[in-house]
């Protein structure tokens, strides 16, 4: 398992010095059997057979308990190559396979970190982002003075999309400096606080801004503070330069080599002895450029994180990078219910900082807009209200990307979705929360998942019988 023992750059104390080598049989034990909901075991079993995706785990929780839990087809396709290059049988998905969260990462980790250091007085939302991060603006441009830490983290700040990728930086090996430096000097698209733009920039931002006020790496601090408080064991990064046991690094990736002498991990490392557990992503493809300067072209991804950016930044970033379970991810979105409604919780903010984050934050927002939205859902659109995008801090309310709360659960309910085929969505108002884990970028030519997330869903609310099952008016 990813025990605290082997988190990154760990202090010095009992907990987190110990070393753990991992293996596959370290595995979180499987829950009690529980009752089937069929309509989302059909919707699953149908997408598989129609090649949408190879395989995925589900997790439903309701009124403080795991309702359903199933793991769904295989993680790797029959006749590709496995761990040693060579091809090999298809392999079950079960349900303690670790994925690839992609951007799961950023209200997992990035914004939970952030809000923790708001909590300690450390930063207020409005603040300008150059106050604590100066190379955000060395230009001193005024429009780039105005980008405040609020809107980083409700995708306001103007950011495009992502970093320049057009050019190999990164790929002989990896070059955290230069991801952030990019990060930190990539014009604005657009005037600050004027429209909603995702943007994995911002997330990077913020990492840099955890990196800044803490005086630790990402990786070290969440493991420490976010992931180990809630006993989150098989969660974490997997940085390349920080892994142990039988493997070998092309350029930005790690691979699996068969030894029989490994050395012993220590502590802040991870163990290659985790590879087999975890979701192969995609081929990685990454070629900005002839020559080819990519060492790991043309092979599977697998424990390297798929993002391109999170990857040249040698797998540690604010936007993407963390693996989990579908088990650990059920644990996050438990007690963050749990804490939400003055529940006994080990979730690691308070309850007011919780309802802060989960709550419409974006520049411009105000009471009643989630009352306004809910009574327009009842046209199906995303968001509710046209030009109406509600994001919490980092989490997403109701945009063009909150289709993944089905047709049932009201706005106001919140989650997140990741590029690699993860999601998970929360509704404190039924205490219910939906996990979906797959690597469905894993089968090439597939379309996006969008609709089959709503589909799933929206069968769980109905299965459960919430709301009546139709989307409320004026709630």
């Amino acid at each position: 398992m990813l025990a605290t023992a082997c988190s990154p750059g760990a202090a010095p104390h009992a907990s987190v010095t110990e070393t753990v080598r991992p293996t596959t049989a370290h595995a979180r034990p499987p829950g009690p059997p529980t009752p089937d909901i069929a309509a989302v075991s059909k919707i699953m079993t149908d997408a598989i057979a129609a090649n949408r995706l190879p395989g995925a785990v589900v997790v439903v929780g309701h009124g403080g308990k795991v309702v359903f839990r199933r793991a769904y087809g295989v993680r790797k396709l029959d006749g590709e190559r496995g761990l040693d290059e060579s091809p090999a049988p298809a392999e079950p998905m079960t349900e303690d396979t670790i994925f690839d969260l992609a951007s799961l990462t950023k209200p997992l980790a990035t914004a939970t970190a952030v809000m923790q250091l708001f909590e300690q007085g450390r930063f207020q939302f409005d603040d300008p982002v150059q106050r604590y991060l100066p190379g955000f603006n060395t230009a001193n441009d005024p429009k780039r003075a105005e980008v405040t830490v609020r809107m980083l983290l409700t995708h306001t700040s103007g950011e495009t999309g992502d970093v320049e990728l057009k050019d190999p930086w990164g790929l002989d090996s990896p070059d955290r400096a230069e991801g952030f430096r990019r990060a930190l000097t990539t014009p604005l698209e657009s005037a600050p606080g004027e429209r909603f733009r995702y943007s994995d920039i911002n997330f990077i931002v913020l990492g840099a801004l955890v990196e800044q006020l803490t005086g630790e790496p990402e990786d070290v601090y969440v493991q420490q503070h976010v992931f180990a408080p809630l006993g989150m064991t098989e969660t974490r990064y997997l940085p390349v330069a920080k892994a142990c046991g039988a493997h070998t690094i092309k350029g930005a990736a790690i691979h699996w080599v068969p030894t029989t002498d490994a050395p012993e991990c220590t502590a802040g490392q991870w163990d290659t002895d985790l590879l087999p557990r975890i979701a192969p992503t995609a081929w990685d493809e990454d070629n900005p450029g002839e020559p080819n300067r990519n060492p790991d072209f043309g092979h599977l991804l697998r424990g390297t994180v798929h993002d391109t950016t999170a990857r040249r930044m040698g797998g540690v970033a604010g936007h993407a990078g963390v693996f989990s379970t579908a088990a650990d991810v059920s644990v996050f979105a438990q007690a963050l219910l749990d804490r939400l409604a003055g529940r006994p919780s080990t979730f690691p903010l308070a309850q007011s900082t919780v309802e802060l984050m989960t709550s419409p934050q974006q520049p411009g927002h105000y009471a009643g807009q989630l009352d306004a939205a809910n009574a327009a859902a009842v046209h199906r659109r995303y968001p509710a209200i046209p030009g109406q995008n509600l994001r919490g801090f980092g989490w997403d309310i109701d945009t063009g990307q909150s289709t993944t709360r089905g047709t049932v659960f009201p706005v106001g309910s919140f989650g997140h979705t990741g590029f690699t085929g993860t999601s998970l969505w929360l509704d404190p108002g039924s205490d219910t929360y939906v996990v979906l884990l797959s690597n469905a970028i894993h089968t090439r030519g597939s379309a996006p998942i969008t609709a089959l997330r709503a589909e799933v869903a929206t069968a769980v609310a109905q299965s459960l019988r919430l709301y009546g099952s139709e989307p409320p008016a004026g709630r």
